[in-house]
C-alpha cells in the first residue's frame, strides 16, 4: 500500500525556518512526481512546490525564494525547506504523489496519494 507520512511541522515566529519531512513507503519517489500542498482555514488545498522524476522543481510565486523541496531517494523521503517564513504560510501542509508517473502537474486534482497532513503556524 503507498502510504506517506508528514511530520516537522510545529509554531515558529516570522523570519523563523522549518524543515517539513515526508516518509514514503509502498512505491519508489524516484520514479514519481512529489508534491507539497497547503491549506488554510477556510481556503483550498494549493500547490507549495513539486519535483518530478529528474529533479526539476516547481514553486508557487508566494513561496519562491523562501521554501525549496528536494528528496532523497534512498530514505525514500521528500522535504520541504521553508525558510523566512510569513504569517500567510500558516497552514496544513500535505505531501502528495503520482506514483509512476514522471512528470508533475500543479493541481491537488492530479495527485492520487496524500499524507494526513502536518500544521504550521506562524505568529508575528
Amino acid at each position: 500500500q503507498v502510504q506517506l507520512v508528514e511530520s516537522g511541522g510545529g509554531s515558529v515566529q516570522t523570519g523563523g525556518s522549518l524543515r517539513l519531512s515526508c516518509a514514503a513507503s509502498g512505491f519508489s519517489v524516484s520514479t514519481s512526481c512529489m508534491g507539497w500542498f497547503r491549506q488554510a482555514p477556510g481556503k483550498g488545498r494549493d500547490r507549495v512546490a513539486t519535483i518530478n522524476s529528474g529533479a526539476y522543481t516547481t514553486y508557487a510565486d508566494s513561496v519562491k525564494g523562501r521554501f525549496t523541496i528536494s528528496r532523497d531517494n534512498a530514505k525514500h523521503t521528500l522535504y520541504l525547506q521553508m525558510n523566512n517564513l510569513k504569517t500567510e504560510d500558516t497552514a496544513i501542509y500535505f505531501c502528495a504523489a503520482r506514483v509512476a508517473r514522471s512528470s508533475c502537474t500543479s493541481a491537488s486534482s492530479g495527485f492520487a496519494d496524500w499524507g494526513q497532513g502536518t500544521q504550521v503556524t506562524v505568529s508575528s
